[in-house]
């Protein structure tokens, strides 16, 4: 299946690159809007494209892993001011979020992130972390499990599910996406078992990435190595992801050292909804870095130093 880039246009836009700045993609996928934003920013402009699933990097075509303006680094985008640092990066005209799953994930990782195919239930991004989708299920106590269901995929049937998966593991342990689904249709019933199910994959994928944590530590890391001007743009799927973006965004609002570029976040259009059903749950949401107050001032005072240092001829009165 072909990646769609979600709010494409709209994301394009609100960065606004322009010839020769260099922008960062914390979350490249296929690189969708990577490739859109390096059309505007040629000749020179380049993408620093991070990844944190290396075998997704892997599985990009060969043209596009030889893009001379594309830096790949497969890493969590939370050490992205180190990223930088060590790639020397600058130039910056912003930074992308993109928080959704890329279709090679659901269709071809073979990681159990869909419910549909019956695989393995790994769904790590990174095979370095310690804990499977499996070893939760299998490991956690069932309060625990309901908490996950509950709070990241809002699942009304969480404490149900999470109830049946601690009875089935211990005649047999869950090892594949087949077998959990098998759980959430007799519990959430033949109607609405497959919303259940999206629900519940995907918490179980946002706990077992730590999701929400690297969001909470991203978005400032991304904030700390733009220059005033630069922007952030940040497209998020869940309603728990959102609310931490807006929480971050307000906060550097209230501070004075930024501001929203749209004062609601952007959704998708009917149309682009229809192409691509995935973007239904899309907003996204836009920062711009200011001057605080302190840097003005001081920038300010720094001006009528410099004036008076140097103001020019001066008329001598005799007496």
């Amino acid at each position: 299946m072909v990646h769609i880039p979600v709010l494409l246009n709209e994301t394009v836009a609100a960065l606004n690159p322009k010839p020769g700045e260099n922008f960062i993609d914390c979350t490249f996928g296929r690189g969708g809007h990577s490739l859109a934003i390096l059309e505007r920013t040629a000749p020179q402009g380049r993408i620093l494209a991070i990844e944190r699933d290396a075998e997704s990097l892997s599985a990009l075509p060969q043209e596009l892993k030889e893009h001379p303006r594309i830096v790949f680094v497969g890493a969590s985008y939370v050490d992205l001011g180190e990223i930088v640092r060590e790639k020397e990066f600058e130039n910056i005209g912003g930074v992308l979020f993109d928080l959704g799953m890329s279709s090679w994930h659901l269709e071809e990782s073979g990681k159990g992130f869909a419910f549909s195919r019956d695989e393995l239930l790994d769904m790590r991004y990174d095979r370095k972390s310690p804990l499977t989708a499996a070893d939760i299920l299998n490991r956690f106590p069932a309060a625990e499990l309901r908490n996950i269901f509950q709070n990241y995929g809002q699942e009304k049937t969480a404490g149900k599910i999470a109830a049946a998966v601690e009875r089935e593991r211990k005649k047999k342990e869950i090892a594949t996406a087949g077998q959990l689904a098998k759980i959430i249709e007799r519990e959430a019933g033949a109607r609405r078992w497959r919303a259940a199910a999206a629900r519940i994959f995907q918490a179980l994928r946002i706990q077992v990435n730590c999701e929400f944590e690297h969001i909470e530590k991203g978005i400032p890391a991304a904030f700390e190595i733009i220059a005033p001007g630069g922007r952030i743009a940040v497209i998020t799927f869940h309603s728990g992801e959102d609310r931490i973006v807006k929480n971050i965004f307000r906060d550097f609002c209230r501070s004075g050292k930024a501001k929203t570029v749209y004062p609601k976040p952007m959704a998708p259009s009917e149309a682009e909804i229809n192409r691509n059903p995935r973007a239904r749950s899309a907003k996204l949401r836009v920062l711009e870095k200011v001057l605080a107050a302190e840097e003005r001032n001081a920038n300010d005072n720094q001006h009528y130093e410099q004036k008076n240092k140097n103001p020019g001829k001066k008329h001598c009165f005799q007496f």
